[in-house]
């Protein structure tokens, strides 16, 4: 990431820096990610909801082939 380095300063330090930030950042949005999932997975896990979710994957897979089929290779 030397973009971000600025010029003067010492490149190992502020590398390592920018390191414990991006680990900082990663383990708060993983720990938000696991909260929520914990909290909406009794509602993920109703019958219907599953329902929902695979006829909208469905959906998505057969629009993807279908756009595959029809592609002239642009």
């Amino acid at each position: 990431m030397p973009q971000f380095i600025p010029s003067g300063v010492n490149v190992l330090t502020f590398s390592m820096l920018l390191a414990l930030v991006h680990v900082a950042e990663g383990l708060v949005w993983f720990l938000l990610l696991t909260r929520a999932a914990a909290f909406f997975s009794p509602a993920l896990g109703h019958p219907r909801v599953v329902a929902a979710f695979d006829r909208a994957t469905g959906a998505v897979f057969i629009a993807f082939g279908l756009r595959l089929a029809f592609d002239e290779g642009r």
